[in-house]
């Protein structure tokens, strides 16, 4: 198994941070790499904006909720950014901005230049965690960014110093998830859920902090009990994207 592979393979979302802060070559390396991620037709259709302001992160916190929001090494916004292609010389059918196609290809673009960073953060020794609770209130996650129109914040993501390393938590097995030629019915993928299910819950049961006893499964249906950030779709419209 080569490093690259360790890496990947040793992931874990790190949670507590020390307050060293990251140095400058350090940050540029992890978005250097986060840029040589696959673009769509070389769009680049995201933009990463980098928040060491304290009180930024207070007002970010407050929207989270997850104290590794303020306190971390360096904190990574990642957002959909179709506004700078509104900017150019040339682009006169803002419709075609403003698509489901196009906002796909911006959170996608995001998604991939993210996981690059990850991947580079995690090679330099620190650790990293995502910040989908950002979108807890999306508009003010927006406001305090002072984001412009056809740009829509996704997630965080908290770099740093790690002060814990939790345990690597279980994944779905891989039949689970890998499907050779077509989709194979959940029929026939129910005994690999069950599978996890009790591994998950052996695993929540031993782990060396927060134990609890939840299976996937329940975990699952706890999360979609009821609808959450439903406020998204209509914000997103709101920055004249995914509309049509």
């Amino acid at each position: 198994m080569n490093q690259v592979i360790e890496t990947l393979m040793n992931h874990r979302s790190i949670r507590k941070f020390s307050d060293k802060p990251l140095n400058n070559v350090q940050i540029r390396t992890i978005v250097e790499s986060a840029q040589r991620a696959s673009t769509s037709s070389n769009v680049m259709a995201y933009s990463i904006i980098g928040v060491s302001d304290q009180d930024l992160k207070e007002k970010l916190y407050a929207i989270s909720g997850h104290k590794h929001v303020k306190k971390n090494g360096h904190l990574l916004i990642f957002c959909a950014d179709l506004h700078r292609l509104e900017q150019l010389d040339g682009i006169e059918h803002t419709e075609n901005l403003e698509s489901t196609e196009q906002f796909i290809v911006g959170t996608i673009d995001a998604a991939l230049a993210a996981q690059n960073a990850v991947v580079a953060a995690e090679s330099l020794g620190l650790g990293i965690c995502f910040l989908g609770s950002l979108r807890n209130d999306i508009q003010t996650f927006n406001d305090v960014l002072e984001l412009p129109d056809h740009v829509v914040p996704l997630f965080g993501l908290a770099i740093g110093y790690p002060t814990e390393i939790p345990d690597i938590k279980p994944r779905l097995p891989f039949p689970a998830i890998y499907h050779e030629n077509q989709y194979i019915p959940f029929d026939k993928q129910k005994h690999f859920i069950q599978e996890y299910d009790q591994t998950m819950k052996d695993y929540y049961e031993s782990r060396n902090s927060n134990n609890k006893q939840e299976t996937w499964t329940e975990q699952m249906s706890q999360k979609y009990k009821k609808p959450t950030r439903m406020d998204v779709g209509p914000f997103v419209k709101s920055k004249n994207l995914n509309k049509q």
